[in-house]
């Protein structure tokens, strides 16, 4: 099968979740500087999210890139890894709203890990789809980026419950971690 579809359908529900959570930043009642005060802890939980899904769009686009056929398989991982991120809405509104306490930290951690670990499925089954010497498993390798990422997720959610700013920093690394497109696949495009 083409991975054209697979490419459309994903970018378009990472675009819808963007959008859903950009309309959770509701506009303050009031004109001065003060009145988005109460606002920044949701703007900043909206920030960290808005880099999450542009980190997935990234690395989900070049491990397409360096994907030349879909299977049945990969499209149910694929649909598990946006099943994921199209919680991040929910997750990023509870964290903001409830100004970063312990179990929405924690649960957002938790999509966070999911996320991660479907991201691992998709690109097995794309691995396992196109055979151990495709373009992707020569890029991954053994995938330690991806390995710790998890594992940095699964410590931070516990985290969450002594002291969720610690929880909110390891999240913060992940993300500066994967900021860059994953340049593994770019070198074995090139």
């Amino acid at each position: 099968m083409q991975k054209t579809r697979l490419e459309a359908f994903s970018d378009g529900v990472l675009a819808i979740i963007i959008t859903i959570m950009v309309l959770e930043l509701k506009v303050p009642h009031g004109e001065s500087l003060d009145t988005l005060t109460p606002l920044l802890p949701v703007f900043f939980s909206y920030v960290l999210s808005f880099i999450y899904v542009g980190i997935y769009w990234n690395n989900h686009h070049h491990m397409l890139h360096a994907t030349h056929k879909v299977s049945g398989g990969v499209l149910w991982a694929n649909l598990h890894l946006l099943f994921w991120l199209s919680l991040l809405p929910f997750v990023t509104g509870w964290m903001g709203e409830n100004h970063f306490a312990a179990l929405p930290t924690a649960l957002y951690g938790g999509v966070l890990l999911m996320a991660g670990v479907a991201y691992w499925i998709l690109a097995h089954a794309i691995i396992n789809t196109e055979g151990q010497d495709s373009l992707l498993a020569k890029a991954i390798g053994r995938d330690a980026k991806g390995v710790i990422s998890v594992v940095i997720y699964a410590a931070a959610i516990p985290l969450a419950f002594y002291n969720q700013w610690i929880a909110q920093a390891l999240y913060v690394a992940v993300a500066l971690m994967w900021l860059t497109p994953d340049r593994r696949i770019e070198r074995v495009l090139n």
